[in-house]
């Protein structure tokens, strides 16, 4: 079960950790509880599902890196895991994933994401990972992005004025049951 502090847990850190030598005693700090008690629960959470994943957000073009590229690929589905253990490896690879194919408008089920300082490096570095992860005969494409849109994970807590950091529960569902359903739906797929 949760309770009235997690839901401020949540809602503390869907927007990244502070910038600090400590970030949990700073949330704890916030919260009115130890920093003991922000692992504690932060690990509890997790071990509930209501927290998929950590992850960190790099604002790449804030660091120079201006490409970047989705590789698409159509990979025979009796390779996908091999192939995209072997891709995800990599160090040009920034994420690497399996999605269903859209039949013959969508053949690809195999996606890289490259990032470079320039669209030259990023191809560069796409040739070398076909050649080094015997990627040449499978079709693909490259798609370079033409706008960054705001990088962030999903959202769950949402602020209130009612003091507590929340908003009330959607049609009737407890706000545990509300988290857990976006989940999953894929919302908090990254």
């Amino acid at each position: 079960m949760i309770d009235a502090i997690d839901f401020q847990l949540i809602a503390a850190v869907q927007a990244g950790l502070p910038i600090a030598a400590r970030p949990y005693a700073a949330i704890a700090e916030q919260l009115a509880i130890t920093e003991q008690d922000v692992i504690e629960r932060l690990a509890r959470l997790k071990t509930q599902g209501l927290i998929k994943r950590w992850g960190v957000v790099v604002k790449h073009r804030q660091l120079g890196y201006r490409a970047n590229a989705m590789i698409v690929m159509d990979v025979p589905d009796e390779w996908v895991a091999r192939v995209g253990a072997l891709i995800s490896q990599q160090a040009c690879v920034n994420l690497c994933y399996q999605r269903p194919r859209q039949g013959e408008v969508w053949p690809y089920n195999l996606y890289c994401m490259i990032h470079g300082k320039s669209r030259e490096v990023v191809l560069e570095q796409w040739a070398e990972l076909r050649h080094a992860c015997n990627l040449c005969e499978y079709p693909f494409e490259v798609l370079f992005s033409r706008r960054c849109f705001k990088q962030r994970g999903a959202l769950y807590a949402r602020p209130i004025a009612n003091g507590d950091g929340l908003s009330p529960s959607l049609a009737g569902q407890s706000r545990a049951e509300e988290i857990k359903n976006k989940l999953s739906f894929g919302m908090g797929f990254a």
